[in-house]
């Protein structure tokens, strides 16, 4: 089980290395680039904002009804934004990557216990399962998501199927020599 977490892991790792770097680049729409950078982190920066995730337009926390329902009317049909805000770029850190195999690796062993749980443990119903385990997450996360705050999935999607699809397959071989 530890075998098959650990080279699971490191396969969905990979995937998401060449997914959202240069390589594959599928969400590269997802971190688009404008020409307006520079101008619109010096607006932010300097409005001495924390670091936080905003939503715009929003009411306050203590809003009233009135106030909610106002807000809703003047911002029907305009702009809008969320905005991630942190006050240094740490690019590569290696922090950020333990985090990451390290999630995955949580997320595979939690797979690896599930199928072992199966009666006969085939390939196909590793692979079935672990692409059904990825979609379940994209749905309930990505593409709920995408229908309140309207945007594409379609790179999460592919993530969900192909990254678990691998990780389905080798498990699919890997954990049935062990019975």
């Amino acid at each position: 089980m530890l075998i098959g977490a650990g080279v699971s892991a490191l396969i969905l790792f990979i995937w998401q290395f060449l997914s959202w770097g240069p390589v594959l680049n599928i969400h590269g729409a997802q971190m688009a680039y404008t020409p307006q950078q520079e101008a619109i982190l010096e607006t932010l920066n300097s409005a001495n904002l924390e670091e936080g995730t905003y939503f715009m337009p929003r009411v306050p926390e203590d809003a009233t009804a009135e106030e909610m329902e106002a807000m809703g009317e003047t911002s029907a049909g305009k702009p809008w934004a969320i905005v991630k805000y942190r006050k240094s770029f740490n690019p590569g850190s290696a922090m950020n990557f333990i985090r990451g195999f390290a999630a995955d690796f949580v997320a595979t062993l939690l797979l690896c216990w599930v199928l072992l749980k199966f009666a006969k443990l085939d390939l196909t119903s590793s692979l079935l399962t672990s692409i059904s385990i990825g979609v379940i997450g994209y749905l309930t996360i990505s593409y709920l998501n995408s229908v309140w705050f309207d945007g594409s999935t379609l790179p999460e999607l592919i993530d969900a199927i192909v990254s678990w699809g691998l990780v389905g397959a080798w498990l699919g071989w890997w954990l049935p020599r062990g019975e």
